[in-house]
């Protein structure tokens, strides 16, 4: 059964076989569509409005929007069987049953709320879309309805833990994906679900499960393969590197082309597709990230991966997301500026130039540190860059 909140939505009639143009508010009436959607087998895009003109979209397929963080949003185009293969390794992986019910916290436009919704109706589980909610609103929703995975972003997990409400002792399993997860939301996600099983995922919109994370992987990484994956890291001539290469990925999870916009950071290479990301793979298996080409920025001749910067600051300022940006120097060509979320606080500014100094160097310290009351996110949790770049620049 569809939920949203606590209410129950009535599935659509099928038999509709032209493209479904789903709207993500109101819920109620999204949910309803896209049940009719699913059951014709018709080709669909959640969206929140502003859907770009798409190329061909046939029966079997649908369409994602990307979170579009530094960029305009681009739509992707996949096969309904790319997922259904991951719902059938995640029934084995993490043993669902059709007593579990799986709950999302954001908008059915990301495409991890979406993933979730789907693989729940595809698994025989009741399925819970909680956007819209406060985050104690979802706590007691999460509670009330005993729901038993959770779907999330570290933003969204982040303010689950800061609602101050009581344990939610009937979640088995939080699976995370989206973005870093910093080692304070961590402990705090696992105060307050005590008896769940927290597994963070990398991935992207593109390539869906790359790697899954477990108990044993070292903080810092991102875990080993997901299964069906294959993981190649190459250098610039396409060799096979045990150091910092570029990222490839082959697996029967791959989406099949953009059906608006494009990406200059994706390419697809004997099979294997890439976005842009670098990191290495060691000799244990375990894949542990730089940051995407697209926020690959150079500083006096030096190359910097601003995601990388992001992760070190997390762990230095837990609870306080930062997001590292580049502006034009003069004498070193680029300049780093990051922007902590929260009031002004000089301690901060100061362990975060002193930390970065020591561990980067003087010249990829960054210069400002910004305190931003509220940073501005998408509907995918992620924080929007483009926003952030217009706000420097009035300051």
């Amino acid at each position: 059964m569809l939920f949203t909140g606590g209410l129950e939505v009535e599935r659509g009639d099928s038999g509709l076989a032209g493209f479904q143009d789903i709207k993500s508010d109101p819920v109620t009436g999204m949910l309803a569509h896209l049940g009719t959607a699913i059951q014709s087998n018709a080709p669909f895009c959640v969206h929140s409005g502003g859907l770009p003109q798409l190329e061909m979209i046939e029966a079997g397929q649908f369409v994602t929007l990307t979170g579009g963080t530094s960029g305009r949003p681009k739509a992707l185009r996949r096969s309904q069987a790319s997922w259904i293969a991951s719902f059938e390794q995640n029934a084995a992986l993490f043993e669902y049953s059709t007593s579990d019910s799986i709950a999302v916290l954001g908008s059915l436009s990301h495409s991890l709320a979406l993933y979730g919704v789907l693989e729940a109706l595809h698994l025989g589980m009741d399925a819970h879309v909680l956007a819209g909610l406060s985050a104690s609103d979802q706590m007691r929703q999460i509670d009330g309805a005993g729901i038993s995975v959770l779907y999330a972003t570290p933003t969204q997990l982040r303010l689950l833990s800061l609602s101050a409400q009581p344990t939610l002792s009937n979640v088995r399993l939080i699976l995370c994906g989206g973005g870093m997860l910093d080692a304070a939301t961590e402990a705090s996600i696992r105060t307050l679900c005590p008896n769940a099983a927290l597994r963070v995922f990398y991935g992207a919109a593109e390539t869906s499960f790359i790697t899954l994370s477990d108990a044993q992987t070292p903080q810092g990484a991102v875990g080993k393969a997901y299964p069906g994956v294959t993981l190649r890291v190459t250098d610039e001539q396409g060799r096979d590197s045990t150091g910092t290469g570029e990222v490839w990925v082959q697996s029967p999870y791959l989406f099949d082309g953009y059906a608006h916009g494009e990406s200059t950071d994706t390419s697809w290479r004997g099979g294997f597709l890439s976005v842009g990301e670098f990191g290495t793979l060691d000799e244990y298996g375990t894949l542990w990230l730089k940051g995407r080409k697209g926020r690959m920025v150079t500083v006096a001749d030096q190359t910097v991966f601003l995601e990388e910067l992001e992760s070190f600051i997390a762990t230095e300022i837990p609870g306080r997301m930062t997001v590292v940006l580049a502006e034009p120097d003069r004498m070193r060509g680029q300049r780093l500026v990051a922007v902590v979320m929260g009031g002004e606080d000089a301690e901060i500014q100061k362990k975060i130039r002193t930390a970065c100094t020591k561990t980067f160097g003087p010249m990829i310290a960054p210069k400002t540190v910004l305190f931003h009351p509220a940073l501005p996110l998408l509907a995918s949790g992620k924080p929007d860059l483009s926003a952030l770049e217009r706000w420097i620049a009035t300051r």
